[in-house]
């Protein structure tokens, strides 16, 4: 049991990852929305289809687009976190740029076609890992949104979308089978996505800070990752503190555990959810 700069204590093993649970459809608005606990870090993504694609988009584009946000709650933190009413800047811009991006590299656009979607990351609890838990939440948001986009219609394999003269005539999507269906999906989203973090403290290396493991670490990183092994991206900073090679390597590699264990949880969350 490790005992730490602000004499708290930790009853989780080093390379224990926080009790995962996910609440399908908590909101019924959304064309998906995922509550989504880490520990004590609660999230609600929601993932919403736009009216039109962003207007820099060509008019005649094939590909698609995501985008994300991200936010505080104001009860999320232990003192009361003011709304940003004038956009998102500093740390909650930074966040939405690795969320959206992080999801973007895990989407192959040209398959999604000319659809834009938005994802929502609302933090309602805030114990650490906020922006990690969002990138694994948007990921569950975001594929059950483009499963049911595909059911309806809405998003289509190439070969089979209509052309302007078909839409002008009435057109109606074809009705894929269920093969079908799933073949589609691991074409647009052929990857999970999912983020962890882990830290350094003391020369020790723990998995999915918390709070009180964030604040204590020497080190911290985030790691974001898809499913077939691919870094997406890689956040290292010591926190008044250096680190070396050999810890790096040992970070990354608790990160691999982790994330191991999130894609496991992913697919069996979402196995036969329609």
């Amino acid at each position: 049991m490790a005992k730490f700069k602000t004499e708290f204590e930790i009853d989780r093993k080093p390379d224990q990852m926080r009790h995962v649970e996910v609440e399908i459809d908590f909101t019924t608005n959304a064309l998906a929305s995922i509550l989504y606990r880490q520990g004590d870090t609660v999230v609600l993504a929601c993932c919403t289809k736009e009216a039109r694609l962003p207007g820099w988009f060509p008019r005649d584009s094939t590909k698609g687009w995501v985008h994300a946000e991200y936010s505080l709650l104001p009860g999320s933190t232990d003192s009361r976190f003011r709304r940003e009413r004038r956009g998102a800047k500093g740390r909650t811009q930074e966040i939405e740029r690795l969320i959206a991006r992080s999801l973007r590299a895990a989407v192959d656009l040209e398959q999604l076609g000319p659809v834009a979607l938005n994802v929502d990351c609302d933090i309602l609890n805030a114990d650490g890992g906020t922006r990690c838990a969002s990138i694994t939440a948007a990921n569950l948001a975001l594929r059950l949104a483009v499963r049911r986009l595909i059911a309806n219609g809405q998003c289509l394999p190439l070969d089979l979308r209509p052309t302007d003269e078909e839409r002008k005539s009435g057109w109606k999507p074809p009705t894929l089978t269920p093969e079908q269906q799933m073949e589609h999906e691991n074409r647009v989203i052929p990857n999970d996505l999912a983020a962890i973090s882990v830290g350094l403290i003391e020369g020790d290396v723990y998995l999915d800070l918390d709070y009180i493991l964030d604040s204590n670490a020497d080190v911290d990183m985030n790691v974001v990752k898809t499913a077939d092994g691919k870094y997406v991206e890689l956040q290292g900073t010591g926190e008044e503190s250096t680190f070396s090679g050999e810890e790096l390597f040992a970070l990354i590699a608790q990160a691999d555990a982790g994330l191991d264990g999130l894609f496991e949880v992913q697919a069996a969350i979402l196995d036969g959810i329609n």
